[in-house]
C-alpha cells in the first residue's frame, strides 16, 4: 500500500508541474507577443542583429529623384535619403559601405519592415499618427510639404484652381491621396504604384497636376524642365526613418546618428548637394 501511494502522489505531482509550467507559458506568450507578432526580446535584439550580420538592410525608394533614384545604366541608388543611409551605417557599424539598399514603395515598406525583409525605412516617409500604430519614428531628418506639380502654361496655379473633376494624380499608400481627398473632395484622383508611372502619366495627358511633397515634385522638374511646381506647400510633411515597433536600442543609435550629423554640419551638406539649397532648421 505504502508503495502504490508513492506512485500515486508522484503522478498527480507530475500532472500539477505540467499544468503550472504550461499556464506560465501562456501566460508569457500573450504578454510579449506584440501587434506584429514580434516580442519584445525580438525588437530589442534589432540592433545587435545588425551587427552580427555585419550588414544595414534599409529600405529607400528607386524611383525618386533627389531623394531616391536608380541610374539604369550604372544600376546605383543616389539620393539624399541614400546619403542619410549610409550616414547610418557609419553610425551602427563604422562603415558606410556595409549596407544592403532594397526598393521599397509608398505601399510596400510597412509590410517589408515588419517581415523583417529590411531593418529600416528612409524613403520620403511623412510621419502620421496612424503609423505610428505600426512602426516607430525616428525624430525628423527633412520637412516638406505637399504641392502640385503641372505643365508649363497650365490654368492650375495652386490648390484653389483644383474644382470639381480635375484629375489628380498621385501614388498609392501615399498621404498625398488623404490630403488631396479632404482639400479638394470632388476632385478626381488617379492612383498608380509610384512616381515614375505617376509622371509619365501626367506626360502623357492623363491628368493635369500630380500631388505629393514638393520635395519629389522638385525631382521631376528636373528631370523635365517642361514641368513646374506651383502654389504654396498645402501640407506639413515631416519624414522619419521608421524602425519596427519596440527597437529601442536601433531607434536610439538613428537618433544619435541623426544628431551627429547636425552637429558636424555634414547634413547641411548634404542638403545642399541634392536640395540645392542650404535648409531651414530641419
Amino acid at each position: 500500500m505504502k508503495r502504490r501511494s508513492w506512485m500515486t502522489l508522484g503522478i498527480v505531482l507530475t500532472v500539477l508541474s505540467a499544468v503550472v509550467l504550461t499556464g506560465c507559458g501562456n501566460k508569457e506568450g500573450g504578454d510579449n507577443v506584440g501587434a506584429n507578432g514580434n516580442s519584445p526580446s525580438e525588437a530589442a535584439s534589432a540592433l545587435g542583429d545588425i551587427k552580427s550580420r555585419g550588414k544595414l538592410v534599409v529600405g529607400v525608394k528607386y524611383d525618386t529623384k533627389l531623394f531616391g533614384l536608380k541610374d539604369p545604366a550604372s544600376g546605383n541608388v543616389e539620393g539624399f535619403d541614400i546619403d542619410i543611409a549610409k550616414a547610418l551605417a557609419k553610425e551602427i557599424l563604422g562603415d558606410e559601405t556595409k549596407i544592403e539598399l532594397k526598393e521599397v514603395t509608398s505601399k510596400t515598406r510597412i509590410p517589408m519592415l515588419n517581415n523583417n525583409d529590411i531593418d529600416m525605412i528612409v524613403a520620403t516617409m511623412t510621419i502620421t499618427e496612424e503609423r505610428r500604430k505600426e512602426v516607430d519614428f525616428s525624430d525628423v531628418y527633412f520637412k516638406a510639404g505637399q504641392s502640385l506639380l503641372v505643365k508649363k502654361g497650365s490654368p492650375i496655379k495652386s490648390i484653389d484652381d483644383i474644382k470639381k473633376g480635375t484629375k489628380v494624380l498621385a501614388v498609392k499608400g501615399s498621404t498625398s491621396v488623404d490630403n488631396i481627398k479632404a482639400k479638394v473632395p470632388d476632385a478626381t484622383i488617379l492612383e498608380f504604384d509610384n512616381y515614375q508611372d505617376a509622371f509619365s502619366a501626367l506626360k502623357a495627358g492623363q491628368g493635369e497636376t500630380l500631388t505629393t511633397d514638393n520635395a519629389i515634385l522638385y525631382g521631376m522638374a528636373v528631370q523635365d524642365p517642361n514641368y513646374e511646381v506651383v502654389g504654396e506647400p498645402f501640407t506639413d510633411e515631416p519624414y522619419g526613418i521608421a524602425i519596427k515597433k519596440g527597437a529601442t536600442d536601433l531607434l536610439n543609435s538613428v537618433n544619435e546618428g541623426l544628431k551627429k550629423l547636425h552637429d558636424s554640419g555634414e547634413y547641411d551638406k548634404m542638403y545642399e548637394k541634392w536640395i540645392g539649397k542650404a535648409p531651414s532648421g530641419e
